[in-house]
């Protein structure tokens, strides 16, 4: 009885809600028929990323080779991580858009949809994952943008998959400039000694599956630094998930 009358209560309210605030699209504020969706046009450009796609980084292939297979990105220069998904490609516009909303102008509420999405795209990695991780800011970041917008994916992708994130595993101990602009070489060296796994925090690493949970993956050098500093610390395997990654990075 209660049940059925809290879930009246919660209907009528979801009711008041689109009648306050209609809910309109993600990206183009079209009228659209539930919040945190996307209207036909906005979804169709997205860059969805989906089969066939590299089984290592991630990224599409033009045409199927059957499965397990990897691109020769990855076979000449394997990554410390295990395996990375993403949900789209970061050079469609529209999907670049949400990631530049959350990142840099508080727009809290697009991690809901955004970790949803990224739940779905790394189910593979997430059924036998132990702990969810998220890419940690340097405080001096944190101070100045108030949030870790990776750290507000892994909790909303922890509740859609049950894993248990923990947030302050790792701690990032360089204040590294940012990586716009600069070569694969380049963002590699900039990641050198940039995390530090913290020591009340080992006995939870060991020996567990990991997923890395960041917004944008683009030469990799910020997660394989992670996953090093991770598999230094005796976790078994570490996976990478992503909103949006970068394909085609020289």
């Amino acid at each position: 009885m209660l049940g059925r009358a809290a879930g009246l209560i919660g209907s009528i309210g979801a009711r008041l809600l689109d009648v306050v605030y209609p809910p309109v699209c993600l990206v183009c504020r079209k009228a659209v028929a539930s919040h945190g969706a996307l209207c036909p046009r906005c979804w169709g450009e997205m860059g969805f990323i989906e089969q066939p796609y590299c089984e290592r980084l991630g990224t599409p292939f033009e045409r199927d080779f059957g499965p397990g297979m990897i691109s020769l990105e990855a076979a000449a220069d394997p990554p410390a991580f295990a395996r990375a998904r993403a949900v789209v490609r970061y050079d469609s516009d529209r999907a670049r858009s949400l990631a530049h909303r959350l990142k840099y102008y508080d727009r809290m509420e697009l991690a809901e949809p955004l970790g949803r999405w990224m739940a779905r795209a790394g189910a593979e990695l997430l059924a036998d994952a132990d702990l969810l991780i998220p890419v940690p800011l340097h405080r001096m970041r944190l101070l100045s943008r108030r949030f870790n917008q990776s750290a507000a994916l892994a909790h909303v992708i922890a509740r859609e998959s049950a894993v248990p994130v923990e947030a302050l595993a790792l701690e990032r101990v360089k204040p590294t400039p940012p990586q716009v602009g600069l070569t694969r070489n380049q963002r590699a060296a900039n990641m050198q000694g940039a995390f530090r796994l913290r020591e009340e925090q080992k006995p939870l690493i060991e020996g567990r599956n990991i997923v890395l949970i960041d917004d944008v993956l683009t030469s990799g050098a910020t997660v394989n630094a992670a996953a090093r500093v991770l598999l230094r610390g005796r976790a078994t395997r570490v996976d990478v998930l992503v909103y949006a990654r970068v394909v085609g990075q020289s």
